[in-house]
């Protein structure tokens, strides 16, 4: 039989709703599976004797922290989820001076450009840091997620930590970003093949999202060899930031998005382009406006 929480358990959960669904999103990096996290932890919530939880937010805390963390496993072993999600969470505005209802989305490109590195770590790093260091909750609490001591987890967090500023200071800038993509565009349409290896990083991949399939090519010589896909002349473009990270958005003629390209930069070259051109992937994303 379903209990049913009182008027002040229920308040005090939605007051709550925030943090909880804002803990689960940068764990995850999905808004949607965020919103499920949440109401599991509500429906537990709704199971459990509300007098035997001492401390609401930290019980909620923990929850959400283990159905991230079980979600966070999944994925892992299901790298074809994660992918297809990839598309539905991506954040692409132009990559000019943001109008006000632009800054949201600028701000939330940003955390999501920090997904991107969290991306990097095991699930039990990403959980440590991201209760850690982004929602200060104490490691002993999350030592009972893991299921690891106190000393343990503080090391799980200290190696995540490690790995993030790690990442973030090979990444540098978004200008250092631009300055990069805008030589491998200039080297593209020059035909300049050694100016092209010289912006790649010699194990550089690109990806191509067509309505196919997907097709990946790995290494600088191979990439700038087929370099000329990114020098026809588009009637419509437009620089974009896509998650944060420079790139180019163009349209056909008849105004349909025609690609969309972002570039991964990594101490001073790129390591990764991710092309999508395929019309049903497109349509899944919020893209901006024909200039």
């Amino acid at each position: 039989m379903t209990a049913h929480p009182s008027g002040l358990v229920t308040a005090a959960f939605e007051a709550q709703r925030d943090r909880l669904r804002a803990v689960a999103y940068r764990v995850l990096g999905s808004h949607a599976d965020a919103e499920d996290v949440v109401q599991e932890a509500w429906m537990r919530l709704v199971r459990q004797d509300a007098a035997t939880i001492g401390n609401l937010a930290g019980w909620l805390t923990t929850v959400v922290g283990r159905i991230s963390l079980d979600l966070l496993r999944s994925r892992r072993a299901h790298p074809e989820i994660a992918y297809e999600q990839e598309f539905a969470n991506l954040v692409v505005i132009p990559d000019d001076d943001p109008a006000p209802d632009e800054q949201a989305a600028l701000a939330d490109s940003v955390g999501l450009a920090l997904l991107v590195v969290l991306d990097s770590l095991t699930p039990s790093e990403r959980l440590a840091f991201v209760l850690h260091d982004m929602f200060a909750v104490p490691f002993h609490e999350i030592g009972r997620i893991l299921g690891k001591s106190t000393a343990a987890t503080k090391m799980v967090a200290s190696r995540a930590r490690r790995k993030v500023h790690a990442t973030d200071r090979r990444a540098g800038s978004g200008r250092e970003h631009r300055e990069v993509v805008q030589a491998f565009g200039a080297a593209a349409r020059s035909g300049d093949f050694e100016a092209l290896l010289r912006v790649l990083d010699p194990n550089v991949e690109l990806t191509v999202d067509t309505s196919d399939g997907v097709v990946v090519t790995l290494g600088a010589t191979k990439v700038a060899s087929g370099a000329r896909m990114f020098s026809g002349e588009v009637a419509r473009h437009r620089p974009v930031l896509v998650n944060g990270i420079p790139g180019h958005l163009s349209w056909r003629p008849d105004g349909t998005p025609l690609s969309l390209i972002a570039f991964t930069v990594v101490e001073g070259r790129i390591t990764g382009i991710h092309i999508v051109v395929d019309p049903a992937k497109l349509a899944s994303i919020h893209l901006p406006a024909e200039t």
